[in-house]
């Protein structure tokens, strides 16, 4: 088990790197091969700057 510098990678491990580059590869490869229809990229946005604003304009929760 190799250990990986935290300059050189966010894992300790190359086994841990190894297992999320196998993650994440799946990962895409099922979004890739999904016949799920596609959500247009402004109504992505619209939605996302709905919530951002939506916390923007909460009251301050954290502070307590």
């Amino acid at each position: 088990m190799a250990k990986l510098s935290p300059i050189e990678s966010e894992f300790a491990t190359t086994e841990e790197a190894e297992a999320y580059d196998a993650w994440f590869r799946a990962k895409v490869e099922r979004a890739m091969n999904s016949t799920e229809p596609s959500i247009p990229h402004e109504e992505v946005m619209r939605e996302m700057h709905a919530i951002i604003d939506s916390y923007r304009d909460a009251p301050d929760t954290l502070a307590s």
